[in-house]
């Protein structure tokens, strides 16, 4: 490690938020600090007669207004939004691009699923038009690291660049990523995710998960921790953050608003929720000995919360096996009940959702969650004040991946 890498620590300085409950970090934190639910019935132009029924859609947000025309055309709504987020978190940051080195700012995003709807509109013109009428950015719309590429181009980012396609979970192996980039010299980086799974073909492929839920009323289909626990509801948006190196920030007068202190992943296989348990844990642990953080110092997680029986059990448990005796007192959420899954997105929204729950002092409610059946301190009904220094982001994917990752509260001063 050169003399310049020694002590860097990743920071928080900006958030961007587009979520089904809101567009932008007050938005956002306003809904998930009453228990909001916006779960509803899907309504997308396409998306009927499908077994789906319930999901969390973004609807107060105009990408035309939000994205220049040019960038708009070229890209898929999942772009969309994190292009919008990454505005959102730079500009909350008070960071100014044309103000820092091109090549000291990078950008990391994490992907699921892709451009579904770019893609099914473009390959429905080749099928029913003939290849000539196939767009020339079908060819990178769809793609993973799209959102990476728009945002690098658009804010002329030139600096470390990575797309993380591990899971859910990549939302939070995506932090980890720009944190080792801040470790080893970079200044700056813009990092996230932020997903569209709602269209057609996306779907589709969607109801070859065992665990997606079916219900029908909004209020019930996604119940995690609780014995009518049926399934997870799928959810488009997500969150962008700001992340500094901390005396990099501090000398241009930013705001810490929070710690990227420790980080865990593990892998066990696709739908092995009782392994899971074994997974969770040792991320958890791994996290936690980073951040050197001991089980008693976590104030707060915000569990996975996949709300799957199985999986839920195994995710109590884990937390039981990290966290010891402490486990039965410690706050758990999960906000994500009330706007869904999702997928890469979920992760980070957790972030942003415990910086702002750190900076508040209360811990957010489980949204429609009444009656409990692991052995979890689950908030529920209203938010609860708490002192809260540290928070424990919890995140598993459908294939297999598991994350933990420790934030700890900035200082939240200027110099």
């Amino acid at each position: 490690m050169t003399a310049r890498q020694q002590g860097r620590r990743a920071v928080v300085t900006g958030l961007g938020v587009v979520a089904p409950s809101g567009v932008g970090a007050d938005a956002f934190w306003k809904a998930t600090r009453q228990g909001v639910s916006v779960l509803d019935r899907i309504d997308r132009e396409g998306c009927d007669g499908y077994p789906l029924r319930v999901a969390g859609e973004v609807r107060d947000f105009a990408a035309d207004a939000a994205i220049d025309g040019r960038f708009l055309v070229q890209t898929d709504r999942f772009t969309h939004y994190a292009m919008a987020a990454a505005d959102l978190a730079v500009a909350d940051a008070g960071f100014r691009p044309d103000e820092n080195a091109p090549f000291g700012v990078g950008v990391v995003t994490a992907a699921g699923s892709g451009g579904g709807e770019f893609g099914q509109r473009e390959l429905q013109q080749l099928w029913g038009s003939g290849p000539h009428f196939v767009g020339p950015y079908q060819s990178i719309a769809w793609f993973y690291a799209a959102s990476t590429g728009q945002i690098s181009i658009r804010g002329g980012f030139k600096g470390p660049c990575a797309v993380v396609a591990s899971d859910e979970a990549g939302g939070l192996d995506a932090l980890a990523h720009a944190a080792r980039s801040i470790r080893r010299g970079t200044d700056a980086v813009v990092v996230g995710a932020a997903e569209a799974p709602l269209a057609p073909y996306s779907m589709v492929c969607q109801l070859g998960y065992p665990e997606l839920s079916l219900g029908e009323d909004p209020a019930t289909a996604y119940l995690p921790f609780s014995a009518a626990a049926s399934g997870f509801v799928p959810a488009e948006g997500g969150a962008m953050l700001m992340v500094e190196d901390e005396g990099a920030a501090l000398r241009r007068g930013a705001k810490v608003r929070a710690v990227l202190a420790g980080h865990g992943a593990t892998f066990t296989g696709a739908s092995r929720w009782e392994e899971s348990r074994e997974g969770l844990v040792r991320a958890i642990r791994v996290a936690l000995d980073e951040a050197r953080c001991s089980p008693e110092e976590i104030d707060v997680v915000f569990a996975d919360a996949l709300g799957v029986p199985a999986a839920d059990r195994a995710e109590a448990l884990a937390l039981a096996d990290a966290l010891g005796p402490y486990a039965e007192r410690v706050p758990v959420t999960a906000p994500k009940a009330g706007i869904g899954r999702a997928y890469c997105g979920a992760p980070v929204l957790d972030v942003a959702a415990a910086v702002l729950a750190m900076e508040d002092g209360v811990v957010p409610p489980t949204p429609n969650v009444t009656e409990v059946c692991h052995d979890l301190a689950l908030v529920t009904g209203h938010a609860r004040p708490a002192e809260l220094r540290t928070a424990l982001v919890l995140s598993r994917g459908l294939m297999g991946s598991n994350a933990a990752v420790v934030i700890r509260r900035g200082n939240g001063e200027r110099p």
